[in-house]
Formats: C-alpha cells, structure tokens, sequence
C-alpha cells in the first residue's frame, strides 16, 4: 500500500508533468513545488522543476516534442 505522502507526490508529479508538456511551465512549476513539499526528496519533481524553470525563460522550439536535450555534461 502506498503512503497518503507519496500519493500525493504522485498525484502533483502527474499533474506537473501534464502541464509540461503542455508548455504550462508556470502551472507545473506550482505541481512540482507542491510534490517536494510533501517529499523534498522526490528526485523526478525536482528534475521537472528545474526542467520547468528553465523552459519558462527560454522555451523550446515550436516542434518540440517533451523531449530534453542536455546541452551540458
């Protein structure tokens, strides 16, 4: 059984990684903050929400297609 913390990390990661691909940056940034309250720890919320942070200021390219291109090592 899953704890009711980790359901809703999960509930929030969802609804975060929805939003982005979307190119709701700001809408997932507010899930992806919303799961690290419940687990600080959640290391896919945090990817997603510098992810997000970063898009935000320089979004991808029109034919982007929710794939992310690391541009340094």
């Amino acid at each position: 059984m899953i704890s009711r913390e980790k359901q809703e990390v999960l509930n929030q990661y969802n609804i975060g990684l929805v939003a982005y691909k979307q190119r709701k940056w700001d809408e997932a940034i507010r899930a992806f903050e919303k799961a690290l309250q419940s687990d600080p720890k959640d290391g896919p919320s945090a990817l997603y929400l510098d992810r997000s942070k970063k898009f935000r200021e320089t979004p991808p390219p029109a034919d982007w297609d929710g794939v992310f291109i690391m541009t340094t090592k």
